[in-house]
């Protein structure tokens, strides 16, 4: 089934809505012309029922004791109370009037509590028993769908009931009967729901009229905005002298238009200039790089790949592989096979015709199952050989750093009996003139700052042997408050910690986290040289216990952010450059991580997490009998 064009659409919808809209007006309209007229029809007979009843009131109230009836026989007194209402001449008057006033009352009688006809308008039916009819009330009350079957169905008869009593006694005697007839309700309603549905009709008819002219009106722009979408598509298109000047939607698509153009001629350029800097990218490539379509026709060809397969790179783009490889050659055979079989090749390594050892690659490009390319790498062979070699030379560099951590232990002690000596040689010189003790104080210096060095570069290359158990995490960092609070009153900073967290269980060895947190709160704290109050937290995040240190400093330059973990990189004049890493070092050896945030003149923010563990039945620390286990520096 074709798909409807935009302007069917909107015609079938302005029409559809218009005419749920007039449909639910006549509705309404019809359902309030037929209940009105039923009301009518009805409120008619039950002025009727009540005329009637006024009218034998007399007689139903008349004494009967001056009478020679028997008031204590009950069909004497009925008698003679009908022989008073068949006589009294005003209510049969009454009841002739009735049908005549009203088209739609058909008869009116006045029946005994055994449904005797005591009086009738139709002669022929007084004398007799009358059955009851159903009673109009219910038609009435009973809603728009029941009227309308009644208007469009056969026509029937239905009574208005008005009981009567007697006045006298207060007991019933009978009842006022009006037959109501729906033919004169048919020929009153039918001209007017007629009336109604015609003008519903009009009126969508005209709604489609309007809405085929507002759909020409309205889809007018969207034309020539289609036709300005085919030139730029066509790149025919060429930039408007000067924009719109419409300030209606018209307007603003077309300014998106202009805009989106302009936007797709730069995406050209650059696409131009970026495919320029591909073909140099791959004009340096070593390895020869082919990427072929999902029906296997080479798109991009490096210029390496010419050394490879012997052919130019105008012969081979988009080509299929049995027109670019030779059958007869190895090389082409294993690709050729290997696109035959859609089987990839992963880094086989094949010997050509010349003795030349290459490796080729071979991957299916796949999405969602379905093949959208494959991509060709051919790589000498002897280049990676060479790769090999540098990276075993890397292995034997970092053994010789090893050995050279070792050497530097070994520097250590020579350099503690120096400063040991050049103390008794101080004590022994008692007189020493200022030169020669500038020369011992720089002698002194330069060994301490030499003692330091060696001592990080131990300390950094020799594996670290942690002694875990189970803690704590929050006693590990209120420990550290209490350890950092004299530094902190030097400061004038006050350190802030929550109290009544959860536990927070980690199996660490618990010195070296003290040291690593130590690092990271004085830090801290030094970086407040004018007071203000640092915030330390812990709370469980995930599977991590999650330790928050908060400071109001001048926070981290960004330009150092990335270097402020480095080995002896340090900002303060007196500062080592080793807190820092070391602090890092130390979560890394217990599986951890360390993250800060940084807003200059705001603070800086350190964020250690430490892997939770389960605690033992018994809670609390596990001292003894913890395993030890030796960790090699990150």
């Amino acid at each position: 089934m074709p798909a409807l064009r935009l302007k069917t659409k909107l015609v079938l919808a302005i029409a559809g809505m218009v005419g749920a809209i007039v449909a639910v007006l006549a509705t309404l309209y019809i359902s309030e012309v037929v209940k009105q007229r039923f009301h009518e029809v009805y409120a008619i007979a039950d002025v009727i029922n009540q005329h009637v009843f006024a009218v034998a009131k007399p007689a139903l109230g008349v004494d009967l004791s001056s009478s020679r009836i028997d008031q204590n026989d009950p069909k004497q007194v009925e008698n003679a109370i009908q022989e008073l209402l068949q006589f009294d001449t005003g209510i049969a008057a009454v009841l002739e009037s009735a049908t005549g006033d009203s088209p739609s009352v058909l008869d009116v009688c006045i029946v005994d509590a055994q449904g005797l006809a005591l009086l009738h308008t139709n002669p022929a039916l007084q004398g007799t028993i009358v059955a009851p009819r159903e009673d109009f009330s219910q038609v009435v009350n009973g809603g728009f769908r029941r009227q309308l079957k009644l208007i469009y169905g056969p026509t029937q008869t239905f009574d208005v009931r008005y009981p009567l009593v007697r006045a006298a006694t207060g007991q019933p005697f009978g009842e006022v009967r009006v037959g109501v007839h729906t033919a004169f309700l048919q020929v009153q309603i039918k001209p007017q729901i007629q009336s109604a549905l015609e003008f519903s009709g009009a009126a969508i008819f005209l709604s489609l009229i309007l809405a085929a002219a507002l759909s020409n009106l309205t889809l007018r722009p969207l034309a020539a905005i289609s036709r300005r979408l085919d030139l730029i598509s066509s790149g025919k298109a060429e930039p408007a002298e000067k924009p719109s000047q419409r300030s209606d939607e018209y307007g603003t698509v077309s300014t998106k238009i202009e805009r989106l153009g302009r936007q797709m001629r730069d995406v050209k350029e650059v696409f131009s200039a970026l495919k320029e800097n591909l073909d140099q990218m791959m004009a340096n490539l070593q390895d020869g790089v082919m990427l072929f379509t999902s029906d296997f026709n080479a798109v991009l060809v490096s210029a390496s790949a010419e050394r490879f397969i012997g052919r130019p790179r105008g012969e081979m783009l988009g080509r299929q592989p049995q027109e670019i490889f030779n059958q007869d050659s190895r090389l082409g055979r294993a690709i050729l096979d290997a696109f035959s079989s859609r089987q990839p090749v992963g880094q086989e390594e094949i010997e050509n015709e010349h003795g030349r050892h290459i490796q080729v690659s071979l991957d299916f490009i796949e999405e969602h199952g379905e093949r959208i390319g494959a991509l060709l790498t051919l790589r000498d062979a002897e280049s990676v050989h060479r790769i090999e070699d540098e990276i075993e030379l890397s292995r034997r560099l970092a053994a010789i750093g090893r050995l050279t951590s070792g050497v530097a232990h070994e520097v250590k002690n020579p350099i503690n009996a120096i400063v040991v000596h050049l103390e008794v040689l101080r004590q022994k010189m008692k007189e020493i003139d200022p030169d020669t003790r500038r020369h011992m104080d720089v002698i002194g210096s330069e060994i301490q700052r030499l003692d330091r060095v060696v001592q990080t570069l131990v300390d950094f290359t020799r594996p670290v042997e942690l002694r875990l158990h189970d803690m704590d995490l929050n006693k590990i960092v209120d420990d550290v408050v209490a350890l950092a609070s004299p530094a902190a009153e030097k400061y004038s900073v006050m350190l802030e910690r929550p109290s009544g967290l959860e536990p927070l269980p980690v199996r660490i060895d618990a010195d070296l986290v003290k040291q690593a947190i130590l690092n990271i709160v004085l830090n801290g704290v030094q970086a407040m040289p004018t007071g203000g109050v640092l915030y330390i937290n812990t709370r469980r995040e995930g599977e991590n216990g999650l330790i928050t240190v908060c400071d109001q400093g001048m926070g981290i330059p960004e330009n150092i952010r990335d270097k402020i973990f480095n080995l002896y990189f340090t900002t303060k004049s007196g500062g080592t450059g080793i807190g820092l890493a070391m602090a890092y070092r130390v979560v890394q050896l217990h599986h951890g991580s360390v993250e800060f945030t940084s807003i200059m003149e705001h603070g800086t923010t350190f964020y250690l997490r430490f892997p939770l563990v389960e605690l033992p039945p018994n809670g609390g620390e596990q001292a003894a009998g913890t395993p030890q286990r030796q960790v090699s520096p990150a």
